[in-house]
């Protein structure tokens, strides 16, 4: 629902990024409880979680301003390259080996993800720029979750979460600023909906799920959120799902079953 309420907003883009990350810090400080100050970290944690805020800000700002100049079908496929990066980081850089059943899956993700997005993709010249900026997010967001993945080791999930949104906040309200965006909002109910909705449930439940799986199970788990979207469009918008988006959906529903198999199954 990111998309949807980034437009719903009456703030600018990188503004609504801001809030985001500003109004979930609380609530994932109170999450954390005295997890957030009990840890004693080392220089190399702290500076991956450093480095964790700024990717995560440069991601949304790319992201949030991609909105704005595609549809929020490309912004949605191209924002979610990671999907495919972080299971291709696996293989190339840390040359991990995977079985049949998962090549399968991944093979069987992208497909049914494509088909999933394909009837509302269009890559057009009028969206080049938003297109460009979507597909930068994808690839600050990989570098987020693979820096997220060692910071993980030493924190919990809702520590974690709380730092890197405050070391977030900060460059997003500059750049803001800088753009001349409108930062305060008139109505509040988008911006406070994203804060909820995407950081501390969504990012919640993501940076918890870093601590348990490799970055092939991650990057598959991305493309659920296709077919999130078809049936949202269907519950919001009355946009009927056809029987080729049925098929997508069960593609993406069996490759998540078949990433989670025994290579020797």
């Amino acid at each position: 629902m990111g998309a949807i309420l980034v437009r719903l907003s009456d703030v600018g883009p990188v503004a609504a990024a801001f809030w985001r990350v500003t109004l979930a810090a609380p609530v994932l400080a109170m999450l954390a409880g005295s997890r957030l100050t009990g840890t004693r970290l080392s220089a190399g944690h702290w500076t991956a979680i450093l480095f964790a805020g700024l990717f995560f800000a440069a991601d949304l700002a790319s992201w949030h301003l991609g909105i704005l100049y595609t549809k929020v079908a490309n912004a949605t496929l191209f924002g979610n390259a990671s999907a495919l990066m972080l299971p291709l980081w696996a293989l190339v850089v840390l040359r991990q080996r995977i079985g049949w059943v998962q090549a399968v899956a991944l093979a069987l993700a992208t497909v049914g993800g494509g088909i999933l997005m394909g009837s509302s993709y269009e890559l057009a010249p009028a969206n080049l720029r938003g297109d460009m900026l979507s597909l930068l997010a994808g690839v600050l967001y990989t570098a987020y979750l693979l820096v997220v993945q060692d910071a993980r080791q030493r924190m919990d999930s809702w520590s974690v979460l709380a730092l890197t949104s405050v070391i977030a906040a900060p460059p997003l309200l500059a750049a803001a600023l800088a753009m001349g965006e409108q930062v305060m909002p008139g109505d509040w109910l988008p911006v406070i909906a994203i804060a909820l909705c995407s950081q501390v449930i969504g990012q919640g439940l993501l940076t918890y799920a870093i601590g348990w799986f490799s970055p092939l199970v991650l990057g598959l788990s991305l493309l659920v959120q296709p077919a999130v979207s078809a049936l949202a469009g269907w519950l919001l918008f009355d946009e009927a799902m056809t029987a080729t988006d049925g098929i997508g959906a069960l593609l993406v529903a069996v490759a998540l079953i078949l990433v989670r198999m025994p290579a020797r199954a």
